[in-house]
């Protein structure tokens, strides 16, 4: 069992078993690092030494937790998933997407940790594969996804997962939080990331049009169709299909929809020849499909079709503590006419509001305010009137209760904040 991870201890000279594992690791294109059961960081690899000891300060015998997350205590005592302690209870490999402090700043990191285990069973060390992810940013950034809190980083591990496969991939929420974003991450994180990605916005679409858009038509199909047009199909050969509103698919095209997706086959309006397609589907809606399928509204079975991996998008209610990173991306956009911040006040408003439109609300509210903002900087009073309702979450940087009688876990709960937030104000306040 590890020893106390706050007080200092001898590290233990690596067996050769380790050793022999580090000659191995180096040669290892991924960075690598190699862990005593204590968490002290024995060995890295050349490509971990490149990607993530830039920063001159010394990891060699330090803390994974306070290299990497500059905690004072293990990650499941931050209120993080802590993969050394799932591995030790799991004896075998657990993995889990963290925010690292690199030299670059935060970044998502994809970890995966594996126990080496002695002659006798037991562990003795951990080989920790870390792969950064280039999907989403933990910075504000001018574009693609960005997110830090727990609810996104959980959407983020999931695309993670599924993104290397050639399973459908269903994006489930609210509308404005960035279902298309996370369809475009599938697509560059894919093995087809090469190949095109084409959006389909099944929504408006009548049936003759949705089947002549997809599938394409023959000359003379139809009054107007005066040459052959190839559909989106044809069009994602090799790449990837993103049907956005899938819901509103007409019920007597989904038949068909199911068969192209089953069999990879088609025909073209008033066509005759089966066509073959090559493509991954990602499909995204805010509609409640299981409920349709109940009601007679959407196929059952192009339901489980699409359905093979869903991914629940949160609503920006449940992603308080991205507000400001999300508003300070929108402000730094490259489009922007000129520099524009916003004062904490102002933000700390932003944080409190329920958010019925995500972030597409969140964006236009920041656009509507920088343009009274005369002398650069957003304030309350540039704000539109925030709804009665109150926010489900407090804002960054309020107060914890002086007294809770109840658990950590308990009291963020009780706070509407994650509990790696918990721990990171109570350690401001000096808690710990």
């Amino acid at each position: 069992m590890p020893t106390d991870p706050t007080k200092a201890a001898p590290i233990a000279t690596p067996s050769a078993q380790v050793q022999s594992l580090v000659s191995f690791l180096e040669h290892e294109a991924q960075p690598m690092i190699v862990l005593d059961p204590d968490y002290n960081i024995l060995a890295a690899n050349g490509a971990y030494r490149r990607q993530f000891g830039g920063t001159g300060k010394p990891f060699i015998g330090q803390k994974c937790y306070r290299v990497s997350h500059h905690y004072d205590l293990p990650c499941d005592q931050a209120g993080e998933h802590c993969p050394m302690k799932k591995a030790q209870e799991l004896r075998g490999p657990d993995r889990v997407l963290h925010i690292h402090h690199t030299p670059r700043g935060p970044e998502h990191v994809d970890v995966e940790l594996r126990p080496i285990f002695d002659e006798h069973g037991a562990i003795n060390a951990y080989v920790e594969r870390l792969s950064t992810v280039r999907s989403a940013s933990a910075q504000p950034s001018g574009d693609g996804l960005v997110g830090r809190s727990p609810a996104f980083n959980q959407a983020l591990a999931a695309l993670q997962r599924v993104a290397p496969s050639m399973l459908p991939v269903l994006l489930l929420g609210e509308s404005g939080t960035g279902k298309e974003l996370f369809a475009r991450a599938v697509h560059a994180t894919s093995a087809r990331a090469g190949g095109p990605l084409v959006v389909v916005d099944c929504s408006g679409l009548s049936e003759t049009l949705f089947e002549s858009e997809l599938f394409g038509h023959e000359k003379g199909a139809f009054t107007g169709a005066a040459v052959r047009k190839p559909g989106l199909v044809d069009t994602a050969q090799d790449g990837t299909i993103f049907l956005d509103e899938i819901g509103d698919v007409p019920l007597a095209m989904q038949v068909k929809l199911l068969r192209l997706i089953e069999t990879g086959t088609y025909r073209r309006v008033g066509g005759v020849e089966t066509l073959h397609a090559n493509f991954r589907l990602v499909a995204a809606t805010h509609k409640p499909l299981a409920e349709m399928v109940a009601r007679g509204e959407f196929r059952q079975d192009l339901y489980y079709r699409i359905n093979a991996f869903p991914i629940r998008l949160p609503p920006l209610r449940e992603r308080a503590d991205d507000i400001a990173l999300l508003a300070n991306s929108f402000l730094a956009r490259p489009s922007a006419m000129r520099t524009v911040s916003i004062d904490a006040d102002a933000l700390a408003q932003l944080q409190r509001r329920p958010w019925p439109g995500n972030i597409r609300e969140l964006r236009n509210v920041l656009e509507r305010a920088s343009l009274f903002a005369d002398d650069g900087v957003i304030r309350v009073a540039h704000l539109p009137p925030a709804p009665a309702q109150p926010a489900p979450a407090a804002p960054a940087g309020s107060a914890v209760p002086v007294h809770f009688d109840g658990t950590r876990s308990e009291l963020a709960a009780h706070l509407g904040i994650s509990e790696r937030t918990l721990y990171r104000r109570l350690k401001q306040q000096g808690e710990f």
